[in-house]
Order: C-alpha cells, then sequence, then structure tokens
C-alpha cells in the first residue's frame, strides 16, 4: 500500500514494489490511472483509489477495500506529504491544518487501519516517509519541520510499541534530503476554502531556492524508493539516503547535549 502514490517518490516506490512482485494498492488525492497501468506493465494485480489521508474514514475504506480486493497488505507506505513554506508565524492558521493533516495525521491513519492488521497475521512492515527536516530544522518551513520531526517521534514510538508487544511487524522512517519530486509543487493540491499564507518576499526566494535544490537532487526517486526496499529487506528502522545530511544531525545532537543555541543546519 502506498499513499501519495500518483507521483514522485510514491510513484516510484510502487513502481519499485511492482518489480518486487508485489501487488500494488495505490492512493492519492491526485489521478493514479498513469501509475496503475505502469505497475499492471510488470505483470501484476493493482488497485488504485482516490483518497485524502487526513480524513480517518477514506483511509479505512482503503484499508478495507485493499484487505478484500488484493488481499492483506503486507509493506504499508505512509508516503502522501505536502511542503508549504513560510516563516512560523507567518503559515496561515489554513495551511497549519493542511500540512499537519496529510504529513501528520495521513500518518497516523495509517497505522491505526493498517497496523492492527498486520499485528493479526503477525508479519508485515510499515514505512512512513518523514524527511531529513524530521532531523535537523531549517529555517522558513515551521510547519513542515514539525509533522515531519512527529513523523520521526510516531515511527520510533511505534516500533517501541510493537517491540513490547511482541509483534514481529517492522518499522522504517525514510529521511531523504533534496530529491527530484512535485513536493515543491505541492500546493497545487491545497484543499479549495483553506485560508492561504500571505507569502513575503523572503518565502517567496526561499521557495525558488527550494525548487532548484529540489531539481538538482544528485538521488532520483528511484534510487530513494530501491533504498527502501532494501531496507525493508534488512529489516532497517532509520532509512537515510543522503549520508552528507549526518554531519547536521551530529551538531544538532551536539547543541542539544551542551545545551547551546541550536545552530542553523543550512550554515554548517
Amino acid at each position: 500500500m502506498v499513499t501519495g502514490a500518483a507521483s514522485g517518490l510514491g510513484r516510484a516506490m510502487a513502481l519499485a514494489l511492482a518489480d518486487e512482485g508485489m501487488p500494488v494498492a495505490l492512493g492519492d488525492v491526485a489521478d493514479t490511472s498513469d501509475v496503475f497501468a505502469a505497475v499492471e506493465a510488470k505483470g501484476v494485480s493493482a488497485l488504485s483509489m482516490k483518497l485524502d489521508v487526513s480524513k480517518a474514514g477514506e483511509v479505512e475504506a482503503f484499508a478495507a477495500t485493499v484487505e478484500r480486493d488484493l488481499g492483506p497488505a503486507f509493506l504499508v507506505c505512509n508516503n502522501a506529504g505536502v511542503s508549504p513554506l513560510g516563516a512560523a508565524w507567518e503559515t496561515s492558521a489554513g495551511d497549519w491544518q493542511w500540512i499537519l493533516g496529510v504529513n501528520l495525521w495521513g500518518v497516523i491513519h495509517g497505522i491505526r487501519s493498517f497496523v492492527p492488521r498486520l499485528m493479526r497475521r503477525n508479519e508485515g512492515h510499515v514505512v512512513n516517509t518523514a524527511s531529513v527536516a524530521g532531523l535537523i530544522n531549517p529555517p522558513g518551513s515551521g510547519a513542515y519541520n514539525v509533522t515531519k520531526h512527529a513523523v520521526v517521534a510516531l515511527s520510533e514510538t511505534l516500533h517501541h510499541d510493537l517491540r513490547e508487544r511482541g509483534s514481529a511487524v517492522g518499522v522504517s522512517v525514510l529521511c531523504p534530503a533534496y530529491v527530484p519530486t512535485g513536493i515543491a509543487d505541492s500546493e497545487r493540491n491545497r484543499p479549495a476554502g483553506l485560508e492561504p499564507t500571505v507569502k513575503t518576499r523572503e518565502t517567496i526566494a526561499r521557495e525558488q531556492m527550494l525548487k532548484k535544490a529540489v531539481a538538482s537532487g544528485r538521488l532520483s526517486a528511484d534510487d530513494v524508493a530501491k533504498a527502501v526496499v532494501q531496507a525493508v529487506k534488512e529489516d532497517r528502522f532509520y532509512i537515510l539516503t543522503h549520508p552528507r545530511i549526518k554531519g547536521a544531525i551530529a551538531a544538532r545532537m551536539e547543541d542539544i547535549l551542551q545545551e547551546h543555541t541550536p545552530r542553523n543546519p543550512m550554515a554548517l
């Protein structure tokens, strides 16, 4: 099962899993018909469903449909995500609601709907897509950082909860850096009626920088998807696809342990 499957990392994960011979269930607010066709072209079964992961009822209906039409899910990829930018005090309440709904509640709903099903069979694996922004805190993306740190915390706690219950269900958290995907253009999927963020000159400049950084990412979405498959095979929890970011992670840990004022990770 892959959410956010219409494009980017979700699409790449769906195709990588199909290459492993796994039937794939695709969920997204956008059209997944081309991904559906590409999965079936690899000789495996596919299921496609329009899905707003911020809504618990839709995720539960998706889980039930997957189980009915494809059989019990083995690998659950809570991947859907959006990335509006802005300083913490400038981000509108509407954008806070949107990003929390997709990036955090989407993972919560995925866990609540699918993990009990995995636990009943005592097998399977959950991959939650976070970001390096779940391990460091770049300026200008407060809402995004909050959600991704929450996904890392939730994933770690899920792992501990499952081990405490003696469950064999595995957990991984994916924390990539810049990858050429559509994440920088996620505002195209903002729900109608939500109060938008009034963009300052600084935010507009940051958006342009983000789009350039994403487009120039050295690893492709396919590379990251292959790393996910390998991590699941190895039952490895942390999936850090960009080793160069580890210096910034280490600096943050050092600042915490030494009780120093946090350094800007983008200036290291």
